[in-house]
């Protein structure tokens, strides 16, 4: 019951203008902030580990803004689902070689780290290219949520997600096809196929997949930024140019070039990463949990 109310409720307030659901978002967020205790603390340990140079009080301001970025990406959700995709056209800017993959004889990867306006980056590759584009996605322990999240990623077309335990096999007859792979290289799944990689200074359990798939495959690397913009100016992605450099034959080294250039992001729009996500959560054998 509680999902169906959700989606009803963001099915209702995509009608809104943007800047309306804006102040909404924002203001979810500062209640998030104050109820939802253990991501507070999650968001808070993280910013501490990432920047200790910076004061308790900067570490908390900083998540308090990034709390009403994530009010504003829960529902504004229901913008990227239900609207048009003439008013998705209207409110979604691009920049950069939005089109490689269409042109590239090479299979393309575009490398997407988990900021905010994440899944305004999926929509775009939908809106403004027409090579098919495919991801991996964590199946939801809801399944009216996880039916609702699969209906709005694929509703625009030329598209295919993958469940994330069941998409090795799948993700390689694809990309092989010529389908270009949107992937998300920034979160904490375990030691599996992983290695301890620094990250703000801290070992952090990184996939390799990036490096090891792009060798394998022959793939170009093209790394996307998305970011919202404030009130109802809608959000903007940076299409980047594909890296000369990546992948090499060290895929550890090539995950540690990867981990220091989304690092760099970071710094440039920290209150829109995604902090509340466990990012230290696997440590090497020995050391005591960060959390």
């Amino acid at each position: 019951m509680g999902a169906r109310l959700l989606l009803g409720l963001l099915w209702l307030l995509h009608c809104l203008p943007l800047g309306v659901q804006a102040l909404l978002g924002r203001a979810l967020g500062r209640l998030l902030y104050a109820v939802a205790g253990t991501r507070r603390r999650i968001a808070l340990r993280n910013i501490a580990l990432c920047f200790p140079e910076q004061s308790d009080a900067r570490h908390e301001a900083l998540a308090r803004e990034h709390f009403q970025w994530l009010g504003r990406s829960i529902l504004e959700r229901g913008v990227l689902w239900y609207a048009s995709p003439t008013r998705l056209r209207r409110l979604i800017q691009v920049e950069g070689d939005v089109q490689l993959a269409e042109r590239s004889e090479r299979p393309v990867m575009w490398l997407v780290p988990h900021f905010m306006a994440l899944d305004v980056a999926g929509v775009s590759v939908l809106l403004f290219q027409k090579r098919r584009g495919i991801s991996i996605y964590q199946e939801q322990s809801d399944p009216v949520m996880d039916a609702a999240m699969r209906r709005g990623r694929l509703r625009l077309g030329n598209a295919e997600i993958f469940p994330r335990d069941d998409s090795a096999k799948a993700l390689f007859r694809a990309i092989r096809r010529g389908d270009a792979f949107f992937n998300l290289p920034d979160m904490d799944f375990g030691e599996r196929d992983a290695a301890f990689v620094p990250f703000f200074g801290i070992p952090a359990a990184t996939l390799l997949a990036p490096s090891r798939l792009a060798r394998a495959l022959n793939m170009l690397v093209q790394p996307v930024i998305a970011e919202t913009l404030p009130g109802g100016a809608g959000y903007r992605v940076h299409f980047l140019p594909a890296w000369d450099d990546f992948p090499t034959d060290d895929p550890l080294a090539d995950t540690a070039a990867m981990n220091r250039w989304i690092e760099a992001q970071i710094r440039a729009n920290p209150a829109q990463y995604l902090w509340v996500h466990k990012r230290f959560k696997t440590r090497p054998a020995g050391e005591p949990s960060l959390y």
